[in-house]
């Protein structure tokens, strides 16, 4: 049987965490950001599923070789995921294991489904790592902001798109007053809009999980580069560590993190099937 946990009773999925894997797991534990957990047993869970409340996978965790858990799945999946994912337009099932030995399970296990992978990337940077000296210029018109209680307010209404970057925002936290009390961010205004964003989306201890978005009118300019870059500034002064994950097919992604230091510290699987 797989029950659902209260939010209450997260702390007992600690335990199950791989250490060296995905943030957006710990975070959704820690109750930083929201999510939906999903356990072989309440009071002592041995093997879960995080649902990242923004609806980028399920994050399988603890014992790969759960025999129960891992009988019960296509059921579960079926008649209670099936359902809540479909509310919210969610038509595919993105399984991402925790740890590799994951990736064989999730393969075994939905075997008889039409299921397809493909290959994530993870970026980090150290303090130790850093150098200063990435020199990002940015073009004509346009100017970098921190993302602040004054921004948010938008006083004396002089952004015009409020709602693109709420709605970035909100896909990632409950309330943009939680993720001002817990993240940090830049975007970059052109003529009283919001053309680029860079924030904290996950966040776990001192690890921040970088979310990024140009609009697609102003793409070619750098952009990406230039705020990622602040952003990871502003991690290297308070000590923090900026976090990139990123699909491996995903050129242009990789490239910004490249050109900015990142380093590619881990790699892992991601598998995929249709809602139907």
């Amino acid at each position: 049987m797989i029950t659902e946990l209260n939010s209450s009773e997260f702390y007992r999925c600690k335990a199950l965490l791989n250490d060296h894997g995905q943030i957006e797991a710990k975070a959704v534990v820690e109750k930083v950001n929201p999510g939906r957990i999903f356990v072989d047993h309440i009071h002592s869970p041995t093997s879960g599923i995080i649902w990242l409340g923004n609806n980028d996978g399920f994050i399988f965790i603890g014992n790969e070789s759960n025999k129960e858990f891992n009988s019960n799945l296509n059921q579960f999946i079926d008649t209670v995921i099936m359902r809540e994912a479909l509310k919210v337009g969610l038509n595919w099932f993105e399984a991402i294991g925790n740890h590799n030995k994951w990736d064989e399970t999730i393969k075994r296990v939905f075997e008889n489904r039409n299921i397809g992978s493909w290959n994530q990337r993870v970026y980090s940077l150290q303090k130790k790592d850093y150098k200063d000296n990435y020199i990002q210029p940015i073009a004509q018109g346009y100017s970098i902001v921190k993302i602040s209680e004054k921004l948010y307010n938008n006083s004396p209404r002089s952004i015009e798109n409020m709602d693109f970057f709420l709605s970035k925002i909100l896909e990632f936290w409950s309330s943009p007053e939680k993720f001002l009390r817990n993240g940090i961010g830049y975007c970059i205004i052109y003529k009283n809009e919001i053309v680029s964003v860079c924030f904290s989306g996950f966040v776990a201890n001192k690890i921040h999980c970088m979310d990024i978005e140009t609009l697609e009118e102003h793409r070619g300019n750098k952009l990406a580069q230039r705020v990622a870059l602040t952003f990871v500034e502003e991690c290297m002064d308070k000590h923090l560590i900026p976090y990139w994950d990123c699909m491996e097919s995903n050129k242009p992604s990789i490239a910004v993190a490249e050109s900015i230091g990142l380093k590619n510290v881990f790699n892992y699987k991601g598998y995929e099937f249709k809602l139907e």
